[in-house]
């Protein structure tokens, strides 16, 4: 587990003191501003304790905290400065979430005893962490496995969104993205309420009645509040709620909720389920970016840069390895596999589409309706 610390100053003075005298008990990092510390954080972190100088050119010790705490939310933040009013006290803890200020110039001793009790805290916030996700997965994985079960063409597009939430976060420099797969996977729940006609006009893009829409408009809200009533769940609710908020502030839900305070796992989630849902009625994922980069105020900016590298890139390498592709009956599917051809009926009726990684249950319940009625054979996968 990382005990190191990143110290942020625009003075290279104060740093130089702070390694000649913080060297050899901790395993200190410098930087001198927001901009490179930030970088230093995607190629070295985590960091355990990170401290922030509050005035600094360009960006300032709460802006720097603020997007820290993005990158890095275990990370315990600490604030130096030598103007301690209340407003930037204010600031400080709502925007950055600081855990503890100290005044410049503050004594070796105090600053080291402040170092070694946020490495602590940072521990203790980290074995909760994995003793959380650990219960939860748990939880979650019954959840899907209901979903798969209950509608299996939602759950096939819950997975395809897990699977690039990962990737997508990753490229926009997010290294913990547990709670982002999380919300993720869970985001099409409320699909599950809604009757299996209404999903089936929605899916062939047919002309849907004002009951329907509104129906299907309200799943963020129905699959936020199923997950709100669990433990430790909050956040991911949070960003369910938000799926299909717009950047500019429009969209559901219709409340004050704007550009970065919309959570960025909900802003990643709007980009991608409009990808996915474009590149499945398009089948060209350029064609469906640039259609998206038309949609003003949707999107940060951003999120949907980043998604034309990351789609860019994997979509290349998957298309050309074809040394992993190869056709296999229902019987002989596999954990982990990946579809590659959506799973039909005999009759040509949709049961499992394409992109989904296939877990133990969906595989059982392929295996069982091969039995009773039967399915096309071969289906390709890849893994």
């Amino acid at each position: 587990m990382s005990t190191k610390v990143l110290c942020v100053d625009d003075d290279p003075n104060v740093l130089s003191a702070l390694q000649r005298n913080l060297r050899k008990q901790f395993d200190l990092h410098v930087t001198t501003g927001g901009d490179e510390a930030l970088e230093r954080m995607k190629q070295d972190g985590p960091f355990a304790v990170i401290v922030a100088d509050m005035q600094m050119p360009g960006m300032n010790g709460v802006q720097f905290l603020s997007r820290a705490r993005q990158l890095s939310p275990d990370s315990v933040r600490i604030m130096l400065t030598g103007n301690a009013d209340q407003a930037t006290a204010v600031r400080a803890v709502n925007e950055g979430q600081v855990s503890r200020f100290l005044t410049k110039p503050c004594a070796t001793d105090r600053l080291a005893q402040a170092l070694r009790t946020g490495i602590e805290q940072y521990r203790l916030i980290r074995a909760e962490r994995d003793l959380l996700e650990n219960t939860l997965n748990g939880s979650i994985k019954a959840l899907t496995d209901i979903l798969s079960l209950v509608a299996p063409v939602i759950f096939g597009r819950a997975l395809k969104l897990k699977h690039h939430m990962r990737g997508l976060a990753q490229s926009v420099g997010i290294r913990d993205t547990w709670e982002l797969e999380a919300a993720a996977m869970l985001s099409q729940t409320g699909y599950a309420t809604v009757p299996a006609d209404v999903l089936e006009k929605e899916r062939a893009g047919q002309d849907l009645t004002d009951g329907e829409r509104d129906m299907l408009q309200r799943i963020p809200q129905v699959s936020s509040n199923l997950l709100a009533n669990i433990p430790r769940l909050e956040n991911v609710a949070r960003i369910v709620l938000h799926q299909h908020k717009h950047f500019d502030g429009s969209g559901f839900p219709a409340d004050d909720v704007v550009g970065e305070q919309i959570p960025i796992g909900s802003r990643l989630l709007k980009v991608l389920i409009d990808y996915l849902e474009l590149h499945a009625r398009w089948l060209n994922k350029s064609r469906a970016l640039e259609h998206m980069q038309k949609r003003s105020g949707w999107y940060d900016p951003r999120i949907l840069d980043a998604a034309f590298v990351y789609f860019d890139v994997y979509l290349n390498r998957s298309a050309t390895d074809d040394a992993t592709r190869h056709a296999v009956g229902i019987q002989d599917l596999r954990p982990g596999q990946i579809l590659l051809t959506d799973v039909k009926t005999a009759e040509g009726a949709l049961v499992v589409t394409s992109g989904i990684e296939l877990s133990p249950m969906l595989i059982e319940r392929l295996k069982n309706l091969q039995q009773l009625g039967g399915l096309k054979e071969p289906v390709w996968v890849t893994g």
